[in-house]
């Protein structure tokens, strides 16, 4: 067997991601973070590894198409690969990255058949989730745990960062619970992607991937909003990096 070694990079706004496949399988991977040279970053990333053919997605993917890449992808085909690759009953995609979030709907044959996309506000997002931890004195780490600790929460009636971030001050000085209003900070996201994924029609299998799908608070509530098991990889950051990858193998 010709023993080819296709490259995936996903240039993101907060993470990097690199995939290498050999022989159809992930040989490597690797997650850096973006910094504020993302094309410096990513040829210092791949200057550690050899490959034959790499493709870029994701929002550095046209510098990297000047530079190093031999192709580039949207980020809505790279996920809809990688996710049908991993999941092959898959055909809904949630993916929630630092400053964007995703739904896409795939079919039989993981072509994309519709999507909507929120990459205009920070509110839904990871850069969302961390700027409120550190508003209520939580490392982002356990900030999705500490959300579940909590019985009930407290509603989050502002959809924008800087006006949440007002409310959370407030409710903090009020006295309320803090894990209370993690877990109204959760389901605020929650309910901005689910208005995205029904708005493309959720259809089963449900891959949450991005960063995000790390938190187990709004992996859990996504669940309890659908009434349907979610498929979470076991490294979610990386799907649209393999999404390339799988790409670049097919040319």
């Amino acid at each position: 067997m010709v023993n080819i070694k296709a490259a995936g990079i996903d240039i993101g706004s907060r993470t990097i991601k690199l995939v290498l496949l050999e022989n159809g399988n992930v040989a490597d991977f690797q997650i850096i973070d973006t910094g504020h040279n993302p094309l410096t970053r990513s040829e210092e990333l791949l200057d550690r590894h050899r490959f034959d053919t790499i493709v870029a997605t994701g929002y550095g993917r046209h510098l990297a198409k000047t530079r190093f890449a031999n192709k580039t992808i949207t980020e809505i085909k790279a996920y809809a690969e990688g996710a049908c690759h991993l999941f092959p009953k898959c055909r809904t995609i949630i993916d929630v990255g630092g400053q964007d979030s995703k739904a896409i709907r795939i079919d039989e044959k993981g072509h994309v058949q519709d999507f909507e996309m929120n990459d205009r506000c920070a509110a839904g997002t990871g850069r969302f989730l961390e700027v409120m931890a550190e508003t209520l004195g939580f490392k982002i780490e356990k900030f999705g745990s500490q959300a579940l600790r909590a019985k009930h929460p407290v509603n989050i009636s502002s959809t924008c960062t800087v006006f949440s971030e007002s409310e959370v001050v407030s409710l903090i000085a009020s006295g309320e619970n803090r894990n209370k209003i993690a877990l109204g900070v959760h389901q605020a996201i929650v309910n901005r992607l689910s208005i995205m994924t029904t708005r493309i029609g959720l259809t089963e299998d449900v891959v949450f991937a991005g960063g995000v799908a790390k938190n187990p608070c709004i992996a859990t509530l996504l669940q309890q909003k659908f009434g349907k098991k979610l498929f979470i990889p076991k490294e979610p950051q990386i799907v649209g990096a393999l999404g390339a990858a799988l790409v670049a193998s097919q040319s």
